[in-house]
């Protein structure tokens, strides 16, 4: 089923029904390269976390007319998961963008650290973070998605640290730290309602410093296990154990 983002003021209330109207680009991709047609059904979400099935009755005017069939189930993440990942080389950026979404993030904030490699010049930043921005939608689409998650500003380490001081949980992932007692018992804290720091190191990690720094700033940095991983795999490692958590709590409220 073809998913696509609307406004929640494209969604009215006529003669006792929801209506939604797709135009823009969304009209022209809808109706010229899927080939969506009347009768068929589209999943729908408004950007606030509610979703719709839908079926489309009328294509004309440069606009896709639909009727809301039903509310489909809630399918975000029950916490908020905010992923710190310092910039790496390549692709690999774009890569952990797109799979972090998949997971379920609510928001990414590209990081400047010790040992970046990337450095990002300030009159191509905008145009970056507008791509990254675009896979997020992307993924957001592709994976069912209700929200779409933002991408934030390019931030320094100690400015990203300070910024999720407000997290209730702040998981920073470093090598050198010894033992899985530590990583369990901030696991053990996460839950519907929370908010999340996930904080994910370059290419050759954090550096001793940095580790201190994230310290004073009252943060337990917390291991992975034993093998070291790379900087694209580390955080979609971390970010999957919480999914399922996180999803495995949903679903026992939803019994309860």
């Amino acid at each position: 089923m073809h998913h696509f983002f609307v406004k929640p003021e494209q969604i009215v209330k006529e003669q006792g029904r929801k209506t939604v109207c797709i135009d823009g680009p969304d009209f022209h991709h809808a109706s010229q390269v899927l080939r969506i047609r009347p009768g068929e059904e589209l999943l729908i979400s408004d950007g606030t976390g509610k979703d719709y099935r839908c079926r489309v009755v009328a294509v004309e005017n440069e606009e896709m007319l639909t009727y809301v069939l039903h509310e489909e189930e809630e399918r975000e993440l029950p916490a908020s998961l905010i992923l710190y990942q310092s910039l790496v080389k390549g692709e690999k950026m774009e890569w952990i963008i797109q799979k972090a979404v998949e997971l379920g993030v609510s928001r990414i904030v590209p990081v400047v650290s010790e040992n970046t490699i990337v450095k990002l010049e300030k009159k191509k930043e905008e145009s970056r973070l507008q791509r990254w921005q675009a896979i997020a939608q992307s993924a957001a689409k592709q994976s069912k998605r209700s929200k779409i998650p933002e991408i934030g500003q390019v931030l320094t380490l100690k400015e990203a640290l300070c910024e999720a001081g407000r997290c209730d949980i702040r998981l920073f992932a470093y090598e050198h730290e010894e033992g899985m007692s530590r990583t369990v018992k901030e696991l053990e804290k996460t839950g519907a309602g929370k908010e999340i720091a996930v904080f994910i190191g370059p290419e050759g990690g954090y550096s001793p410093k940095e580790a201190e720094l994230a310290r004073e700033c009252g943060f337990s940095p917390v291991s992975l296990g034993k093998r070291i991983l790379r900087a694209e795999t580390a955080g979609l490692a971390l970010l999957s154990v919480l999914m399922l958590k996180l999803e495995c709590e949903k679903e026992k409220i939803y019994r309860e």
